[in-house]
């Protein structure tokens, strides 16, 4: 089969600047909602995935599987575990071990502010740090015990919503009266935490009125997960269950898949409404273009080879509009903040992402160029010749 030259295809393109701008521009719509539909995803799923702590479990409340912030087990739970399990992951001596308790407040700006913001406030000890290895302190200090005193994620501003200059080192947020002053500010990239306000645990435990603990975190080492999961049914008295960190978020990650079923399901009926558009484009733009097809035919050019132009001429439009689409995503798109109830994670334009948006831009070349070029073709050759 004798092909059209690839600069005839090329050309083509330019012989209407505006209706080439329509192409190009209902295309890349089109791959931004897919892009941003993907972002979306591909950022909720990297927020609740736990890649480095594989040893990582969480001792709760049985009942309380999948919600740490329901919990509530007997503080000398850190202590029972440590001193009966033994094989939990130790540096010099020190236990990887991290009793905490999460709870979901409400903070105010100021002291007499009427606005209310509402803040996920961890309690940690300084185990914490050992436990949680990517969360890391990038400016000032960690907290100390007995003088009210925080360190704020990266993103806890705009969990809250507050303009970042609220969260400085030395700036005050109030709960029950009491002024909580940030001394630190901390990293914890691609996780729940970042979006979180830490304290010391004795601290909170007194702001809250609060006994107990709503968890424990525990690096294994020679222990295995069956070894906590048998301490939890021989204590009995403790009334504590197990999970493993990973399969923790993982669950939360199930939970929220309705919201992510929704958004593609958003986008694919935008998408649609973006692919029928263009096809309008395309048979108006293809029924100026009979006379040619009908001359191409006359020299002896072959059906499937007229497609096949017409297809890469398609693609080439598609592909200029992928790249167009992904720029602005990058740029508009990438690390922009989402909050949820659980915190706040960043769309992430990646790898996953630009391939979603490559496959949107194939798509659309291929099948929005097949319906109205097949149309053209069936008409016969002489009356082809004659239209206008």
């Amino acid at each position: 089969m004798r092909l059209l030259p690839f600069d005839y295809a090329v050309r083509n393109l330019g012989r209407s600047p505006r209706r080439f701008a329509a192409i190009l521009l209902g295309n890349a719509l089109v791959v931004l909602l897919v892009v941003s539909a993907a972002a979306f995803v591909e950022g909720m799923r990297s927020s609740l995935s736990v890649r480095n702590d594989s040893r990582n479990v969480i001792l709760l409340a049985a009942g309380s599987e999948e919600s740490i912030e329901r919990s509530e087990i007997p503080a000398t739970t850190p202590g029972i575990l440590s001193a009966s399990l033994p094989g939990i992951h130790a540096t010099e001596g020190v236990a990887h071990l991290s009793p905490e308790i999460l709870s979901a407040l409400i903070l105010f700006a100021e002291e007499d502010s009427p606005e209310e913001l509402r803040a996920v406030v961890r309690g940690v000890t300084p185990g914490a740090f050992l436990v949680h290895e990517r969360v890391e302190i990038v400016e000032g200090r960690a907290p100390r015990s007995g003088g009210n005193e925080i360190v704020a994620g990266s993103l806890a501003a705009e969990k809250m919503g507050l303009p970042e200059s609220a969260l400085e080192i030395g700036e005050s947020l109030w709960f029950e009266g009491e002024p909580w002053t940030v001394v630190g500010r901390f990293e914890a990239r691609g996780t729940v935490m970042d979006a979180e306000l830490w304290m010391p645990l004795t601290d909170l435990q007194v702001a809250t009125k609060r006994d107990g603990l709503s968890c424990v975190v525990a690096r294994l080492g020679s222990a295995e997960f069956a070894d906590v999961d048998a301490f939890t049914k021989m204590r009995v008295d403790l009334e504590l269950s197990v999970v493993r960190e990973a399969d923790y978020y993982a669950s939360l990650l199930r939970f929220y898949r309705p919201i992510q079923v929704m958004i593609w399901a958003t986008a694919i009926l935008a998408a649609n409404a973006g692919i029928l558009g263009g096809l309008n484009t395309l048979y108006s733009a293809f029924a100026a273009r009979v006379r040619e097809i009908g001359m191409l035919q006359s020299l002896g050019y072959t059906r499937r080879a007229i497609v096949a132009s017409l297809v890469q001429e398609a693609l080439i439009a598609s592909s200029i509009a992928v790249f167009l689409a992904i720029a602005v995503a990058r740029f508009a798109l990438h690390g922009a903040a989402v909050s949820y109830s659980m915190g706040v994670f960043q769309l992430s334009v990646n790898s996953v992402v630009l391939v979603a948006g490559g496959a949107a831009g194939l798509l659309l070349g291929i099948v929005g160029t097949l319906p109205p070029a097949l149309r053209c073709l069936r008409m016969p050759i002489p009356e082809a010749l004659k239209s206008l």
